[in-house]
């Protein structure tokens, strides 16, 4: 279901985006609580600074919503799902630093 959401990278993207979040820490958690106006805020301040995330979801029931949301939300594009981690990338929107294959 997850990879549904991705549908925008393409698999060569996918792969070269995961090759540069493969040493990144999580700089987002989503707590029990959910997804709150002021996690979406912290959610797109990181992929301004960074462009390419790790986001940790506690409830892995819920990590596939979680995805979801947090991709409708903030317009970012999920690059990976592995376990209760995701990886978000969003270009930055006036000069993007990460330069997908095409």
């Amino acid at each position: 279901m997850i990879r549904d959401l991705s549908s925008r990278l393409t698999g060569e993207q996918r792969r070269y985006l995961r090759g540069l979040a493969h040493d990144l820490n999580p700089v987002v958690l989503v707590g029990q609580r959910g997804i709150s106006d002021n996690l979406i805020e912290n959610v797109e301040a990181a992929l301004l600074a960074h462009e390419l995330i790790k986001v940790k979801v506690h409830g892995g029931d819920e990590i596939a919503a979680v995805a979801q949301t947090l991709r409708e939300r903030t317009g970012a594009q999920i690059a990976q799902h592995i376990g209760h981690i995701l990886v978000l990338y969003k270009p930055h929107p006036e000069d993007p630093e990460i330069k997908l294959p095409t």
